[in-house]
């Protein structure tokens, strides 16, 4: 059995074994790094994060609890398998600056450029920054951890996708809510927005899911 490989994430100074441990797996999680249906021991995460047990456990606990893994019957953990009723997003977006505009812009750009380097971490991630922009616009406090509750169920399956992303992704939607945002069409911006999340893994009709379900197995 090889060993388990996680993404990489830097280490702030003073930060806990398990605080570290928590979000490093956070991390490989919305980023794909762990397959639907991927089984995950104690033993295993605590060895590719160089770490004891016990952190380990603790931020196992903490997935469970937000969705993103599952202890099944027989004591397993799992990553859980995606199925169409669990996709349901859309967001309200606040008026951005037009500096933030061109943050976002940029951010975009950079999608572009890790796709092409075939960097699919880095373009999750840069990804999750473009969407992250927009809704913390919204002084909502409560919006974006219900937001990252649905990256965390959603990456392994975002993973695969980032995989056969010149078959999956057609129109580019997030042009499309950077032109509404210029011109301050909230109504197109969320449009958008919904139309991306919706065809993220090539539209969420029960044809794709199902192609991409396959390519899970």
């Amino acid at each position: 059995m090889k060993p388990l490989v996680l993404p990489p994430l830097a280490r702030p100074d003073g930060m806990t074994t398990h605080d570290y441990a928590f979000n490093r797996l956070r991390q490989a999680i919305m980023v794909g790094a762990f397959r639907p249906g991927t089984s995950v021991t104690i033993r295993g995460l605590a060895e590719a994060l160089e770490s004891s047990p016990t952190p380990v456990r603790e931020a196992l606990r903490q997935l469970t609890s937000i969705g993103a893994l599952q202890f099944l019957e027989n004591r397993r953990i799992v990553v859980p398998h995606i199925t169409p009723a669990r996709f349901a997003a859309r967001r309200a977006v606040a008026h951005l600056s037009e500096r933030q505009i061109e943050k976002i812009t940029a951010i975009d750009d950079s999608i572009e450029t890790e796709i092409r380097k075939g960097n699919k971490v880095a373009a999750l991630i840069a990804n999750q920054a473009f969407h992250r922009m927009i809704y913390t616009a919204n002084p909502d406090p409560v919006a974006m951890p219900l937001i990252e509750s649905v990256w965390l169920q959603l990456g392994p399956i975002l993973g695969i996708a980032m995989e056969h992303v010149t078959e999956l992704y057609v129109v580019d939607r997030h042009r499309e809510a950077i032109d509404a945002l210029r011109r301050r069409d909230e109504e197109a911006v969320a449009d958008a927005i919904a139309a991306d999340i919706r065809e993220g893994i090539g539209g969420f009709d029960q044809q794709a899911v199902a192609r991409l379900l396959r390519l899970a197995a």
